[in-house]
């Protein structure tokens, strides 16, 4: 693997291997080894032409836990964009020596461009191209999951994962379903059918329209960020009246099955997608998933750029 794109260049095993160096790395780190000196030399570089907070420092930590020099370039607000501007961001980084791009970028596609135009030799990891894909957050999803559902080890076979609300907008649920069906979890798809994309039936996933008949069935429900920003048109009638049909809510979580945990990539929208006292339950790991955030990234960079070492 020369880069991380997309889910659909990953292959169960080595999606695994992953999940499995990201696991030692955090048993490491929690024994009080805080860095390591594998990247030593190598520069990351963080190339947002979107905003991001939760990304952007978990890259950065990441990439600074394995010794790595990290340069942070925001685009946001430039003129910089896709084509040939895009070109001329590459071969400046390229004469910069870097040896990884983490590329955030409203269009879809963006990641794909830079890597297999051969602008520029290092590594290039999509950290989140327009509505089509954010590999890592998929890979940090399923490690979360893992060391909740399945004791840290092994896939997520028999596991029943919800994905709920703004399906369409979203490149976080385009990855996770590729992800954990490769690892052998079954995916049902829950929202308005205003929210789900074109062609989703061919995803390969279940669909419901229904929260509440699928609660007590789900060990995991995911619930998605309402992407208010990116609907350009009324995609449902009033937020009350959103919230109160896909909204994560207290009566719910007293229905789901024992054990069963509730997920969010974040930024979250308190009170629409999900209540207060929904998102600070016992069943919440969403701060957990931005801690395993810095695990799962560090295990990409390394197996990206630390090769055999």
């Amino acid at each position: 693997m020369n880069h991380l794109l997309s889910i659909n260049d990953v292959t169960r095993e080595s999606a695994l291997e992953i999940l499995d160096t990201a696991a030692e790395l955090s048993r490491l780190s929690e024994n009080s080894i805080k860095k390591f000196p594998t990247l030593r030399g190598r520069t990351v570089v963080n190339l947002f032409f979107e905003d991001s907070t939760r990304t952007r420092i978990s890259f950065e930590a990441a990439a600074k836990r394995l010794s790595a020099d990290v340069i942070n370039f925001s685009a946001k607000g430039s003129s910089l964009s896709k084509g040939e501007s895009l070109k001329d961001t590459a071969l400046t980084l390229q004469a910069m020596g870097a040896d990884a791009v983490v590329i955030r970028h409203s269009a879809s596609g963006a990641a794909h461009q830079l890597a297999r135009q051969k602008w520029m030799s290092g590594a290039v990891i999509n950290a989140g191209d327009g509505t089509h894909e954010h590999p890592t957050q998929a890979l940090l999803d399923a490690f979360t999951i893992r060391r909740n559902l399945a004791n840290g080890e092994g896939d997520l076979k028999g596991l029943r994962v919800g994905i709920v609300g703004d399906i369409l907008h979203s490149r976080v649920a385009r990855s996770n379903v590729l992800l954990l069906q490769k690892l052998g979890a079954t995916v049902v798809l829950i929202a308005p059918p205003t929210l789900l994309p074109v062609g989703v039936e061919k995803w390969g996933t279940e669909i419901s329209f229904n929260l509440d008949e699928e609660i007590d069935e789900v060990d995991v429900i995911m619930m998605l960020r309402v992407q208010r920003e990116r609907m350009d048109d009324l995609f449902f009638p009033t937020e009350r009246e959103y919230s109160r049909n896909f909204g994560l809510n207290n009566e719910r979580i007293q229905r789901m099955k024992k054990g069963a945990i509730v997920m969010h990539p974040g930024p979250m929208n308190r009170g629409l997608e999900i209540s207060a006292d929904s998102a600070d339950s016992k069943r919440s790991v969403i701060v957990e998933q931005v801690a395993n955030g810095v695990s799962v990234r560090m295990a990409v960079l390394y197996l990206l750029l630390g090769g055999s070492q």
